[in-house]
């Protein structure tokens, strides 16, 4: 809380190269901080930090109405097409360490592309990275925003019919993760209200942790 009037929320996001992280970022910010662009290779090669404006009629507390700040850290894929898991892990650590040793993590948000299956080695490499990451906890302080959800959309699914048609390792990975899980429409998303509708389910998910952040100091140092 930076005062009685306003709530700040730390969010990470994680995930594969090209699954949308960057984007991402940028439709929770509402801006367009982050690089984000069709490429053969990895974009992101260190993290960096995005702040939004105050941004008002998503939060009340007590009856009466907040004002939210968005802080959002954008990392490099895992896995990197020039970076060896060992150097993202270190860079997206300190930059955690950096950034929220103070108030602590909120969500770490694992993105992935609704229009593409999971495969299980790629749920097993992201839960581990995330682990090594988050520590034991991690579940309670991660949920999966699902990219391109307009594609999926686009070929006849609903979001109850895709969850109904998803593979096994995917509802296994939004079961561990208390099915904290957004759909995210990427033609939508820079609209303002489907972003506060994004940011509402995030706060639910924050809400559920009682809006305790995860501290961040111990794993830094692992």
């Amino acid at each position: 809380m930076a005062d009685s009037n306003e709530m700040t929320i730390n969010l990470v996001v994680l995930g594969r190269t090209q699954t949308g992280k960057s984007a991402a970022g940028n439709s929770l910010l509402g801006s367009s901080d982050f690089e984000s662009h069709c490429s053969p290779s990895s974009v992101t090669t260190c993290c960096s930090l995005g702040r939004s404006c105050r941004i008002l009629g998503i939060i009340r507390r007590n009856g009466c109405e907040l004002a939210l700040r968005v802080q959002v850290l954008d990392t490099p894929s895992y896995p990197h097409s020039g970076l060896s898991k060992e150097q993202v892990r270190d860079t997206v650590r300190s930059a955690l360490a950096h950034h929220f040793r103070e108030e602590g993590l909120h969500l770490a948000l694992l993105v992935l592309r609704a229009d593409l299956p999971l495969c299980p080695d790629e749920s097993d490499h992201a839960i581990q990275f995330i682990q090594e990451l988050l520590g034991p906890t991690w579940k309670d302080f991660t949920a999966v925003l699902l990219t391109h959800a307009d594609k999926a959309e686009e070929a006849g699914f609903s979001e109850e019919a895709y969850l109904h048609s998803a593979s096994s390792t995917l509802l296994s990975l939004l079961t561990s993760v208390q099915n904290k899980y957004i759909f995210l429409d990427n033609q939508k998303s820079i609209i303002k209200e489907e972003r506060d509708i994004v940011l509402r389910k995030l706060l639910n998910f924050i809400r559920q942790n009682n809006y305790q952040a995860l501290p961040l100091f111990k794993h830094s140092k692992e």
